[in-house]
């Protein structure tokens, strides 16, 4: 018997309309859903594919623990287990849909668990999907570059200090809920105008207009847009 496969889905950052037709097509002809998290029908990827495609509640729904480590050996051994954990349904023929928020290319496990699964032999594909950032621009009436501007990604744990950000063009924090007081703290001392959105697309959103008007215990799911005054 064939092996099955494993496809990464982006399912867009929150908002299921953005779920493309190609994640739908993929997701419904995998008869197993994995998710990252502990409790598969907590993961918001999984409710945002549930509310797009109400199937998949029918499918075998595996959870993908992803704890948050510091120590890269324990990050690699807990992604190795992952693996072995699909490679159970890949080896009875089965295909995987590993749904993830967003793309799966940006900041995503997948990233990890695909290296784990193809160094193993095993076959794997990616389906893009919205990024949050770009969901996040067009919520806030945002152009996140023109001409010839540069974008800078950045996770909140990657910003030094205001040195960091001299340079020209847009800058996206992601996860920037994680520490936010030094985040704007950051962002006001490289005079830098910022706008964040929290929940994008989802229950709850709430869009911040200014540096100062972002509350320092913002969730996990906020993301800001600065830019040079």
């Amino acid at each position: 018997m064939a092996k099955g496969l494993v496809h990464g889905v982006g399912v867009g950052p929150g908002d299921s309309d953005l779920i493309t037709l190609k994640a739908i097509r993929v997701i419904q002809a995998c008869p197993v859903i994995a998710v990252p998290g502990n409790v598969a029908t907590e993961s918001l990827a999984y409710q945002i594919a549930l509310a797009a495609i109400p199937e998949v509640a029918a499918k075998k729904l595996v959870a993908m623990p992803s704890p948050m480590a510091h120590d890269p050996k324990l990050v690699a051994a807990n992604h190795t287990k992952n693996a072995r954990t699909l490679e159970r349904y890949l080896d009875a023929g089965q295909d995987v849909a590993f749904l993830t928020l967003g793309d799966p290319s940006i900041y995503s496990t997948f990233g990890h668990l695909r290296r784990a699964l193809e160094a193993d032999g095993y076959q794997t594909s990616a389906i893009s999907g919205v990024p949050s950032f770009c969901a996040a621009a067009a919520r806030l009436g945002l152009s996140l570059a023109e001409g010839d501007e540069p974008i800078h990604v950045l996770p909140a744990n990657g910003i030094g200090g205001a040195e960091s950000l001299d340079a020209v063009g847009t800058y996206v924090v992601m996860k920037a809920g994680t520490r936010m007081r030094e985040v704007k703290a950051i962002l006001g001392a490289a005079n830098l105008n910022a706008r964040a959105i929290e929940r994008c697309g989802m229950e709850g959103e709430m869009s911040y207009p200014s540096l100062e008007s972002i509350p320092d215990d913002a969730s996990y799911l906020t993301l800001v847009i600065a830019r040079h005054r």
